[in-house]
This record gives structure tokens, sequence and C-alpha cells, in this order.
């Protein structure tokens, strides 16, 4: 099947990609001339686990090609994916600027009788469909046409580091329309992701697909702001936030995902699909209480562990420390730092005049670039250790769940780690000498 991208952000370049590799014909095509040139140079633009190798193998057979030529995507296509960016704007609300952007050029380039389906991958408020076929409809009428097209949504359910992944082998594919045709057509581009008859694609109105994307969001981050109110809950009580994550997570009605407290959520989905959901409930008169209780918590929560930090040195302060930074991605497998809670940590920091040396296996330049801050970024882990007074882990990437506590030891002016991911079991570290404070859990001295 011929298959138009427009937008080779994260969930486009994805969507072409697996879509290629299921051998059908992929037009990736992007406004942004520097990111279609690198990509026609056989390089990735964000690092996203084996993405690199089917994009390569799928460009050299000729299924996934790149351009910046929309309208030439368009009219070459059946299938035309809109997956651009819906930023937060200032007051929360998702931007469609660019979403309308791109289906004001569909209708443009829209021709000939060939029926054609145009698909909402990108994050949309509920509505936002609608106004997309209304933008195609209008356009086509200032040009005097009326070439068939239907409108449905289809959004995506991407885990950024396992997205290659989530995409070729999906537990659900959610698709909104109103349309016999455009279902029986979505259902024929969707069935070779099918791997058992288990995994249903779920046809639903358009507003209830739009829906279901931030919904599905608002439900994990509630989880996470839960855990975190917890955690604080478990300190002051003397409990431990983990022993109950293992008890409250046995209960098959509850489950054992998105229950790890920490320093709270990032990247570029939760926070902003949060935010437009409170927006677009302001907008048509809903409260929605817990969705800005859990927007608040998540806030607060990098400053929680700040604070433990602070509190360690007490009156003493930290002017004059070197802070060692493990993690700097919002979560592992990603070179994404969107609302990382590293930049609220680190900016905290260097406040309280600490020098900071940084360590990140993928993120360093992209952090770098987004924030601007006066650190210094360590291109091994244990570089990033040596003559520094403590260890903060942000990201639990693999390769710091199990350190050498020896060497880390010998080469920290002071044994002490802030763990805000608890990736330790406290009496292992105690044993080896550490000070080791970490989230919802006792505090640990070091050992005499």
């Amino acid at each position: 099947m011929k298959v138009s991208i427009i937008g080779t952000g994260y969930v486009g370049l994805v969507t072409g990609a697996c879509f290629a590799h299921m051998g059908n014909i992929i037009i990736c095509a992007d406004v942004d001339e520097q990111k279609i040139s690198t990509l026609n140079e056989g390089q990735i633009p964000i690092h996203e686990p084996g993405l690199q190798e089917i994009v390569l193998e799928n460009a050299s057979t000729g299924r996934l090609s790149f351009t910046t030529d929309i309208k030439a995507a368009v009219k070459a296509s059946e299938f035309i994916f809109i997956a651009v960016g819906t930023p937060r704007d200032r007051d929360g609300s998702a931007d469609l600027q660019q979403v309308l952007s791109v289906a004001k050029v569909i209708g443009q380039a829209l021709d000939n009788n060939t029926r054609r389906i145009i698909i909402t991958k990108s994050t949309v408020p509920v509505g936002t469909t609608k106004i997309v076929k209304e933008t195609i409809a209008k356009v086509l009428a200032t040009r005097g046409k009326k070439h068939p097209f239907e409108v449905v949504s289809n959004p995506e359910f991407l885990k950024e580091g396992k997205a290659v992944s989530d995409f070729l082998n999906p537990d659900r594919i959610v698709i909104g329309t109103d349309s016999t045709w455009a279902k029986e057509r979505m259902q024929t581009l969707y069935d070779p992701f099918r791997r058992t008859d288990e995994m249903r694609i779920i046809f639903m109105d358009i507003p209830s697909a739009e829906l279901t994307k931030y919904a599905a969001n608002a439900m994990l981050a509630t989880r996470i702001s839960f855990m975190n109110e917890l955690a604080a809950i478990a300190e002051a009580t003397g409990a431990d936030i983990d022993q109950v994550r293992v008890g409250i997570g046995s209960d098959n009605r509850i489950g054992r995902r998105f229950l790890f407290a920490g320093v709270g959520y990032g990247g570029s989905c939760f926070p902003k699909d949060i935010r437009a959901l409170i927006s677009t409930a302001t907008e048509i008169g809903v409260q929605a209480d817990i969705l800005a209780a859990v927007d608040r918590v998540n806030q607060a929560q990098p400053l929680r562990l700040v604070k433990k930090i602070k509190d360690y040195y007490g009156p003493e302060g930290m002017v004059g420390k070197t802070i060692a930074v493990w993690g700097l991605a919002f979560k592992p497998e990603t070179d994404d730092v969107r609302e990382s809670p590293a930049a609220v940590i680190i900016k905290s920091l260097i406040k309280e005049g600490a020098q900071v040396r940084a360590f990140d296996p993928v993120a360093e330049h992209s952090f770098a670039d987004m924030y601007k801050l006066p650190i210094t970024y360590s291109r091994e882990m244990y570089d990033c250790l040596a003559g520094a007074d403590a260890l903060v882990l942000i990201t639990e990437w693999h390769q710091f769940r199990r350190p050498d506590f020896t060497r880390m030891r010998e080469l920290l002016t002071n044994p002490l780690i802030f763990d805000g991911r608890n990736q330790y079991e406290p009496v292992y570290v105690k044993e080896r000498g550490f000070t080791y404070i970490s989230i919802g859990r006792e505090t640990i001295k070091q050992a005499e």
C-alpha cells in the first residue's frame, strides 16, 4: 500500500519505518530540509533502539523514502498520516498550528477521484479530527474541487525506548471513524501487525479515539504521582515504599506496572498531555481536580530529592561541593530530555552553589543543547565520580543498576548516594560503606 507520513519526528519516523518494514511503500515528508537531508544520508536524528536498522534496511530497498515535497507525497498516497508536533501552548492547551497547516497543504494537494484516508496520528484534543476534516474541505471548496476523502483518528501508543517493538507488536490499535469504507481500509492496512486474534483492532467513534489517547497517558501519570505521594507518607511513617509497591502490585486488579516511586515523570507526552486534558476540561466547564493534583505532585517531586540533598548538608550548604549526576534523559533507552526531572534537579543544585558533573550514555548533547547549563559532562560513568562529594542518580539506565561500589567509594570524596530511582538495596549499599538516601525508604547512614 502507498502511504505518506507527514512529519518525521519521533512518532512519524517510527510509524513510517515500521509500515515500510511490512512491505508498504512509504514516503516520509517534512518541511525541515536539514532533517530530511540527514535522513537521506542514512543518519537517524533520534535515539531509539532498533530504529536505525529498519530505516536503513527499508530505505535501501526503496520502500522508505524522505522528501520535503509534502504535496507530492500526498498525491502519491492513499493513506496520509499527520504526525507533526502538538507542543504545549502558553495556557497548557495543545498547539494545533502544525496539524492545521498540514491539513491545508493536504487540501491543496488532493487531486483526481482517488478516495484517500487522512489519519490524525498526532496526539490531539477531542474535536481536532473534525476540525482537520473541515479545514481540508474548506480548502477544496476554495479550489472548486470535490475530491473524495475520509479523516480518521488513530492515536499512537508508543513507549520511548521501546517504540519499534510497540509498533510491530501492538497490544491494541485504536481507530476512530464513522466511515464503513475507511474502517475496512484501515483494517487492511493494519492486519499484518496482528500477532493473534487476541490483539484487537479497536474501532470506535472519533471523539472517543481522541480521548482514549489522553485517558491512557493520564491514567499512567496518575499511578506515578499516586506512588510518589505515598512515598512521602512512607518516609514519615517508617514504611518502605518498595515493599508497599510489591504488596499492592500483587493485586491483579492493580498490577505491577507504573508503581515505582522516584523523581517524577517527564518526556514529551505525560506532562504535555495531562495539561492539555486539563485545558480541555476547563474549556468545556468540567473541573479536573484529580488531573490537576497529578500534575502538581509531579512538578514538586524532583524538588523533594533536592530537599533531601539540602537537608543532608544543612547549614554548611552546597557551596563548593561537586555533585556527580548519573542520567539526564527523562527515562532510559532514549535521548529525550524534554521535561526531564534532571533539569529541575541540576538547576536547583547550581542555584545552591554546587558544581555539577554529569554523565548520560546518549542524552548529553540533547541536554546540553536544550538547557545550556554551566555543568561539566563526563564521557564515562566512573570518571564522573572522581573527586565528587556525592552521587545523584536520576535516570535508571541499565549500566547504573550493578555498578562497582568499591570503585565508586574510591573515587568519591565522600561515600554518599542520593538515589532518585530506588535502584539499590539499602542494606547492600550500607554494607559497602555508603550513606544512602532514596525515595520513600529509610535513610541508610554509613557504617562505622
